[in-house]
């Protein structure tokens, strides 16, 4: 099968599974907590456990597919995930709400980025570059269609309705594209010769042995920033200067730019082709610059926007890089289990940063919020700027 059928049924499933998991309580999180008599911080708690059992399933999981390739962990997904919002739909009480989102993380363990690109490393080896940068591309769009899709079910069904509807949705959709796009057999390494053109480079040396604890310590501190502002941006804004309606409308560019720079990176392998490193360090700085820019000037005017922009592109830029930086370091062999250690981190600093980004904004306000979150991002790219090509 050529590529490009690959990517858009790939990403088709990425974009589902997303918006019906990781994006799911920014919406459902209020009807579910009303309805089962909870507040709204407990069902994000649950969901947090998700992500830190991610974590801990990640590298066991980047192994597997080292060893058989994607397509049994991904097919996997496909039937956990529906499974969990069932249980979700079902859910009466808080342990069964906590039950529903343990299962719900480990479809999100076996069915997110860092498998999808650990499978597209197992079919490509260098050349899984260009897929993984089309698959975020499409994915980009998950809170994009999920956000609103989830809003409309839970006004027309009802949330448990919600749920059972994105769980068929999987059946029907997610699992067909699973089955058909990846191959039951690994990529074989006598397939390396066959990269493509725009294919990741590969190492002229062997890395240095900080290149991991590097990318790890990158991308964790990335993660953690870009759930903060996922989180609290609005309310950042608003501090800042911006109006209630401003900072909406700002906060509301993150996706448009992280999307415009996914597409921008896209092109450029076929032309210019940045190593993932380059690529890392201008999108690691410019959330650091952003928010020194808006810490000085405030949140009035253009400035609101202007840093949603640039930290949306550069977050976008950075998904790309937690997928191709690896391969381009160390090669596609143990390219799973990097890639599930890196996530672990990531998974870790996402679980803790939603409530301890808010509690720093509650005692510093917006300019220590401003100064750890750029400090934060500027020790990312001082770790990028460490790594050799």
């Amino acid at each position: 099968m050529s590529r490009t059928p690959v990517v858009l049924a790939i990403g088709t499933a990425q974009t589902l599974a997303w918006a019906s998991s990781y994006y799911l309580p920014a919406v459902l999180a209020d009807p579910i907590a009303a309805t089962l008599g909870l507040s709204r911080t407990w069902v994000f708690g649950a969901f947090s456990v998700a992500l830190v059992l991610m974590s801990f399933l990640g590298p066991a999981i980047g192994r597997h597919i080292d060893a058989r390739g994607g397509r049994t962990v991904l097919v996997a997904s496909a039937v956990v995930l529906p499974a969990g919002l069932v249980l979700l739909a079902a859910a009466q009480g808080p342990v069964s709400l906590a039950f529903a989102w343990i299962v719900l993380g480990v479809g999100m363990a076996l069915g997110l980025y860092d498998t999808a690109f650990a499978a597209l490393a197992a079919m490509y080896g260098h050349g899984a570059r260009t897929p993984i940068t089309g698959i975020t591309l499409m994915a980009g769009f998950a809170s994009t269609i999920g956000w609103p899709l989830s809003a409309w079910l839970d006004h027309a069904i009802g949330w448990r309705g919600a749920c059972v509807t994105w769980a068929v949705v999987h059946l029907v959709v997610t699992l067909p594209c699973y089955l058909v796009a990846v191959p039951r057999r690994p990529r074989s390494d006598a397939d390396e010769g066959r990269a493509a053109p725009e294919a990741s480079p590969a190492p002229h040396h062997a890395p240095s042995r900080h290149a991991m604890p590097l990318m790890a310590i990158a991308f964790a501190v990335v993660a953690f920033v870009s759930t903060a502002m996922a989180s609290h941006l609005p309310r950042l804004l608003q501090d800042t200067g911006a109006s209630a309606t401003a900072a909406i409308a700002a906060a509301a560019l993150v996706g448009p730019a992280q999307v415009a720079a996914r597409f921008a990176e896209f092109l450029s392998v076929h032309h210019i082709g940045p190593h993932p490193v380059s690529v890392a360090r201008v999108a690691a700085f410019l959330h650091p610059a952003a928010a020194g820019a808006l810490a000085f000037v405030g949140g009035a005017g253009v400035m609101a926007p202007l840093f949603a922009l640039l930290h949306g592109a550069g977050n976008g830029l950075l998904t790309i890089a937690r997928g191709t930086l690896p391969l381009a370091l160390f090669g596609p062999v143990g390219y799973g289990f990097r890639q599930g250690t890196i996530g672990a981190a990531a998974r870790l600093a996402q679980a803790a940063a939603p409530i301890a980004f808010g509690l720093l904004l509650d005692a510093g306000g917006p300019a220590v919020g401003l100064a750890v979150s750029g400090g934060l991002s500027f020790l990312a790219f001082a770790a990028f700027a460490a790594l050799r090509k």
